[in-house]
C-alpha cells in the first residue's frame, strides 16, 4: 500500500478537489441540498470557513481554512462524503472516487489564483459561458459582498 503524505500546516489553508467515481454523473447538482446538509453536518464536527467553492454536476473544488490545532482536512472531506452518500441514500462504495486532491495554500497570490480558478471552473468545463451564469459557485457572494464585479472573467 502506498504511504501518501499530505500536507498540513497549522491552521493552514488548503485548495481541495472531490470527484465522483462516474464523471458522467450530476448527482452533485441533481442533489444539491444533501450536499449543502452534509458539508454544514461536517463543518460542526471539522472547524473550518469555506473560502470559495464550486459544486459541478461531478466534482467540486472547495478552498478551506481550517480553524482547529489538528488541521484535519481529510476528516472534513470523509466526512462530507460519508454524510452525502448517506443522504442520497446509497449503498455500497458511493458515489465518490477513493481519493481526493489537496494543495496547501502557500501566500496571498496562491489563494487569489485558486479563488479564481475556482470560480471560473464552469466555464472551464463548458457548464456555462459566463461564471456568473452558474447557481453552485460561492462567486456570487463575493458579488454580493462587493468584491468581484458581476461581469467578472465575461
Amino acid at each position: 500500500m502506498v504511504n501518501y503524505r499530505r500536507a498540513h500546516a497549522d491552521g493552514g489553508t488548503y485548495f481541495l478537489i472531490l470527484t465522483l467515481r462516474d464523471r458522467r454523473s450530476d448527482v452533485l447538482v441533481r442533489d444539491i441540498d444533501s450536499l449543502r446538509e452534509a458539508w454544514l453536518a461536517a463543518k460542526r464536527r471539522v472547524p473550518h470557513d469555506v473560502i470559495a467553492v464550486v459544486v459541478l454536476p461531478d466534482h467540486l473544488h472547495a478552498l478551506v481554512r481550517m480553524r482547529d490545532a489538528r488541521d484535519d482536512y481529510s476528516r472534513l472531506v470523509q466526512d462530507v462524503k460519508k454524510g452525502f452518500t448517506r443522504r442520497i441514500g446509497m449503498r455500497g462504495r458511493g458515489p465518490w472516487q477513493s481519493r481526493f486532491c489537496e494543495h496547501l495554500i502557500r501566500n496571498d497570490a496562491d489563494l487569489r489564483a485558486h479563488i479564481d480558478y475556482i470560480h471560473f471552473n464552469p466555464v472551464k468545463h463548458g457548464h456555462a459561458e459566463r461564471v456568473a451564469d452558474w447557481p453552485h459557485s460561492s462567486f456570487h457572494g463575493y458579488v454580493r459582498a462587493g468584491i468581484l464585479p458581476r461581469d467578472w472573467a465575461s
